[in-house]
């Protein structure tokens, strides 16, 4: 009776999430991008990006939209990003586009935060669009689509920032499926009133409410977090959209190999124990119910226990799955992520129990 009841529980747990949370986004009526447009800053800060920063700022260059600056944050790279960005600087801007070039030395470096508080202090408008150098908006209205947000009174915007597909390559399902339920999460409880993150790939937000914030102080000694803490830190005073329009995207390149990205998910980690205590509540629920629900219809199959009433709700719970993934699927042009999506789900809570493990046994230190 025991293993009824525990999997009672779990499956109205995923009930709760997939009916009510995750369903408000799944069919929320998008807004109209609307015609708003006021100037725009678009901060970047690059670290050894040469590779990616000319492709950016040509893509950036391209944008149709009525006036921005571009702020460009050298933080003491190496590969010669500063002297790319001095050369683009130097050539002939449209009228209706500026760039400033903010240098940081070796000396005064202290990691991404410090680097976009430079380039925030410096930025010369009040709306500020942040993007990675290893991004790419994926059309000519990506600023025009996001700053549309801020037209009924949002002080910050979340957007969705894509991994390019690559066909043929488990990984690259499994970094895009992880990377599609986490905007799933994310762009449901901004939805719900409850904002706890979003991603600097994609992101924008007022001046103003940064200051109020005192920008990242609260979390300055996190090396991570300058997106995902600071939504958290000012969910409970800033008012807060979404915009997951498709000319809204940005899309990078994924981590090439299994290492690098557990690597990357590590770091990540590390910042949600810095959230909010209903957040954590949330977010812990929602995964710990995730293994829960695989865990029990495991030893139900084995033991044979209770496993008609278990059978029914768990194709119960994927029907309401499917039924709310895909619609998400749709608005987020991850279509095919869904058809194995169950295979994919099982190898992250798998993962992501092994990065929590290891973080508790090896801290990390440096990345």
């Amino acid at each position: 009776m025991f293993l009824l009841i525990a999997f009672c529980v779990v499956f109205l747990i995923q009930s709760y999430f997939y009916l009510y949370l995750f369903r408000g986004y799944a069919y929320n009526q998008p807004e109209s991008i609307k015609n708003f447009y006021p100037p725009v800053s678009i901060i970047v800060c690059a670290k050894n990006e040469a590779k990616n920063l000319k492709q950016l700022i040509t893509d950036l260059l391209s944008q149709e939209y009525s006036e921005f600056e571009i702020v460009l944050v050298d933080d003491a790279s190496v590969d010669g990003s500063l002297e790319l960005m001095k050369s683009l600087h130097s050539k002939m801007l449209p009228p209706n586009i500026s760039m400033k070039i903010i240098s940081i030395d070796e000396h005064e470096s202290k990691g991404k935060k410090f680097a976009l508080t430079r380039g925030i202090m410096d930025a010369g408008h009040d709306i500020l669009l942040l993007t990675d150098a290893d991004c790419r908006p994926v059309s000519r209205y990506w600023i025009k689509s996001m700053v549309s947000g801020f037209a009924d009174g949002n002080q910050m915007v979340l957007g969705y920032g894509a991994y390019k597909k690559i066909k043929g390559s488990f990984l690259n399902k499994l970094i895009r499926f992880e990377t599609f339920m986490t905007a799933v999460q994310y762009f449901s409880s901004a939805l719900s009133g409850k904002p706890y993150m979003g991603v600097g790939r994609n992101i924008a937000y007022t001046k103003q409410v940064f200051s109020r914030a005192n920008g990242f102080e609260a979390h300055h000694q996190v090396r991570s977090g300058d997106d995902d803490l600071f939504v958290n830190q000012i969910s409970n005073y800033a008012k807060i959209g979404i915009c997951d329009h498709t000319e809204s995207f940005t899309v990078s390149e994924p981590k090439p190999n299994f290492a690098a990205w557990i690597r990357q998910k590590r770091r990540h980690i590390t910042t949600a124990s810095h959230y909010r205590l209903y957040h954590k509540i949330l977010l812990g629920s929602f995964y710990l119910s995730q293994i829960g629900f695989y865990a029990l219809f495991l030893i139900a199959l084995l033991t044979q226990t209770h496993l008609n009433i278990i059978t029914t709700l768990f194709f119960i719970r994927f029907f309401l799955w499917y039924l709310i993934l895909i619609k998400s699927s749709e608005r987020l042009n991850e279509k095919d992520l869904i058809g194995l999506g169950p295979l994919y789900e099982i190898s992250i809570i798998f993962i992501q129990l092994y990065i929590f493990l290891k973080n508790i046994v090896f801290p990390p230190k440096h990345w």
